[in-house]
């Protein structure tokens, strides 16, 4: 599977199988991406690679690292020192995102009041899902 940025600048290979893929619901990612719920799913490290441009860095809180381009600005991951050895992909990101459909919610206990989650799946507090 390939991902890239909205430039095209920073892409990425990524290695089947994937571990999981889940929307999220924390402010931290809904931040980032300027969206009420992000989608992304979890490879371990050695499944996958960056091909193009590396992305910028930004430590969003003392264990969480996330991924950005740094010409158009696109979320492209985070990495959580909880989860090490996992890295995580924005769904949206992908040349087929469709190929990845949610399996679980977490962080629901910080979903927006407006936003319908009714769609049958799982839901979990906190980050962790793994």
């Amino acid at each position: 599977m390939r991902g890239r940025c909205l430039c095209g600048s920073v892409t990425f290979d990524v290695d089947l199988p994937v571990l999981s893929t889940v929307n999220c619901h924390c402010e931290s990612c809904r931040r980032q991406c300027s969206a009420p719920m992000t989608t992304y799913f979890g490879v371990e490290d050695g499944q996958w690679r960056w091909t193009g441009e590396q992305p910028k860095l930004f430590c969003s809180s003392v264990d969480v690292e996330r991924t950005f381009c740094g010409n158009c600005g696109s979320p492209m991951s985070f990495r959580s020192q909880t989860m090490s050895g996992t890295m995580h992909f924005y769904v949206a990101a992908l040349e087929d995102p469709e190929a990845f459909a949610p399996t679980l919610h977490v962080a629901h206990e910080e979903k927006l009041c407006w936003l319908n989650s009714d769609d049958g799946l799982p839901k979990r507090t906190g980050p962790e899902y793994l």
